[in-house]
Formats: C-alpha cells, sequence, structure tokens
C-alpha cells in the first residue's frame, strides 16, 4: 500500500510543503501563516487560506495561479468536491461560499471572480465543512460555532436542512452512502443525524435526552476532526484531548483509542488495497503524523466503494422544503 502524496503547514510559520514517500516535492514559502489546507483529489492544485484570502497553486510547478480576496475575515477551512471542479471555502466570517474551478482558472488576473454560491445562513464563525459524493451535484454540510450544521446542495445554493444542538460544533462529516452526517461538539460529544428520517423537516433540533441513542461519548474536549470509513462502519475522531478514537457507528462502543501529543488538525480513514487492514492518516497542528494501522481485518471490503455507488445511483433522498434564500 502505498499512501498518497501529503500535504502539510505549519500554523505559525509561512510555509507549505507536498510530501510523497518521504521525499519533499514542493515548498512553498506562504506570504502569512497558513490557516487551512487542501489538496484537489485530482492532485493538480493546492489551495491554502492565508488570512482572509484563498491561495491556488499548481502542484506540478509550484505557480500562484490566483489569489482570491471575497471573505472579511481568517479562513477556517477549505474543501473540494470529489471532481475537482468546485471548491468551498469557509471563515470566521461566517460566511460559506461556493467557488468554480474553472471560472477561476479562467480569470483575468486583474479581476477576482465572483463565487457561485454565497451562504450566509450562519450567524458565528464556521469551523468545519465536507463534500459529499456527485461533483457539482453533490451535497455539501456546514458547521459553525452558532451551534447548528447545515447541509446545502451544491448546485443550486439550497439550503436542505439545518440542524441545531446545545453546543458548538467544529467537526462534520457524511458517511459514503449519506445517510448520516456526523457532528463532532465542543463538550468531546458526537452527534449522529439521520439525513434520511421521516417526516423531512428542514429546521431540526437535535433532542440529546431523545437521542442518546446517537451520540458517541468518550472524548473530554472538543472534537476537531472527523472521518467515516468507505462501508460505513467506523468513525475515527480527534479531539483536543491528545486522543484519536476509533468507533463502532452501530453500537457507538469506542474500539481503539489512540494517544498523542499535539492537537489534532486533520484525520482521515485509508483502506488498504487488500483490505486486510486500514489506516488513519494524522496531521497536527505542529507536526505531520504519518498512517497508523487501525481498522481490523475484513472490516473494509475491496468492492465497498463500488457497491456504494450503486446504492446511491438507485437510490434518492427525501428532501427538504424548497429555500427561497440560498
Amino acid at each position: 500500500f502505498s499512501p498518497p502524496p501529503q500535504i502539510a503547514a505549519l500554523t505559525d510559520r509561512p510555509l507549505s510543503s507536498l510530501c510523497s514517500q518521504d521525499q519533499l516535492q514542493q515548498k512553498i514559502i506562504c506570504p502569512g501563516p497558513v490557516t487551512c489546507l487542501t489538496a484537489s483529489p485530482n492532485g493538480l492544485y493546492i489551495l491554502a487560506g492565508v488570512a482572509e484570502s484563498i491561495y491556488l497553486w499548481e502542484v506540478s510547478n509550484g505557480n500562484l495561479l490566483a489569489i482570491l480576496n471575497r471573505h472579511y475575515q481568517d479562513l477556517t477551512c477549505l474543501c473540494f468536491t470529489d471532481d475537482s471542479s468546485h471548491f468551498l471555502s469557509g471563515a470566521k466570517d461566517c460566511l460559506a461560499l461556493v467557488w468554480n474551478l474553472y471560472s477561476v482558472l479562467q480569470a483575468e488576473p486583474s479581476q477576482i471572480p465572483d463565487p457561485r454560491h454565497v451562504w450566509s445562513r450562519h450567524s458565528l464563525p464556521i469551523t468545519d465543512m465536507c463534500c459529499g459524493f456527485g461533483g457539482p451535484l453533490a451535497r455539501a454540510a456546514t458547521a459553525s460555532l452558532d451551534q447548528t450544521a447545515k447541509l446545502w446542495e451544491v448546485a443550486s445554493g439550497e439550503l436542505l436542512l439545518s440542524v441545531l444542538f446545545d453546543v458548538g460544533i467544529m467537526a462534520v462529516t457524511l458517511d459514503l452512502s449519506e445517510y448520516h452526517m456526523f457532528c463532532g461538539g465542543m463538550d468531546g460529544s458526537i452527534f449522529q443525524v439521520d439525513l434520511c428520517a421521516w417526516p423531512v423537516q428542514r429546521d431540526r433540533t437535535f433532542q440529546t435526552e431523545r437521542e442518546n441513542g446517537k451520540i458517541f461519548k468518550g472524548h473530554r474536549n472538543q472534537v476537531t476532526c472527523l472521518s467515516v470509513s468507505t462501508d460505513g462502519s467506523l468513525l475515527l475522531s480527534g479531539s483536543h484531548d491528545e486522543t484519536v478514537r476509533l468507533w463502532d457507528i452501530q453500537s457507538k462502543q469506542c474500539l481503539k483509542t489512540m494517544n498523542h501529543k499535539g492537537r489534532h488538525a486533520l484525520i482521515s480513514t485509508t483502506p488498504s488495497s487488500s483490505a486486510a487492514e486500514g489506516c488513519c492518516c494524522l496531521a497536527f497542528a505542529d507536526e505531520v503524523q504519518g498512517l497508523l494501522p487501525c481498522f481490523p481485518k475484513g472490516a473494509v471490503p475491496p468492492d465497498t466503494p463500488e457497491r456504494l455507488r450503486r446504492l446511491r445511483k438507485g437510490r434518492s433522498h427525501p428532501r427538504a422544503p424548497s429555500s427561497r434564500h440560498p
């Protein structure tokens, strides 16, 4: 199993690096400390948030392609759609912006392209975001300190769902089939939200007492990153309590706890090619960590991604009533 190239940045230094198999490929000097960083799934582009600006580089040669200044406060999160055609940005100004990558690349150097959508329904800084499967037709989730997580449609910009919790939300992710949304709270709790629940309500309140069976409990500090295995059975979580936990989603039981010094900035599941043992990739605010084995043998069947694609193709999700305010 060969891990994909990794990108890393230090929050206190204006430097980002691209590494592959322990070899440094590119080193980019940034104009300031990097607050968020991501790479396109096709491996061609890198995005970084520096203060309130978004910087776009080409991986092959390190050329700076664009600087986008549409946010009013520091960037907090960036993510691409799975086909690399669009990317999303979130910031402390409570705004989430959707960008068309082609439009950004085709814009004149003297012009700043307009985002495709401006999502302004959060009332406090955005802390995390993620995109589902489907390219420009995907759904995206945003999390905020305003104690809500929201689900959007990328193509139309429509708000599909808003869930209110009793704590600020620091991390959000979707399972591959998008049956569930997982939200990490400031108190260390992880909440599981059913996206196919009936009746469909666009505005929903997570009732902690009633839905206690949908809460993962174990972290002692805020949960900052989440990742779901490709078969939807396992959940990885990183927290400021300096632990990474592996959970069984159905039983909500913690299967394994890994202790690491430093605050987790990124966590992702990486099933191996043989499906014998999976790994989790960890990154920290002050260093980069490698791959750690964490999945039990046979947990991720080799044909899982294809089976989930077939499942999603033949199924449609219930949708919330249309919103007049994108």
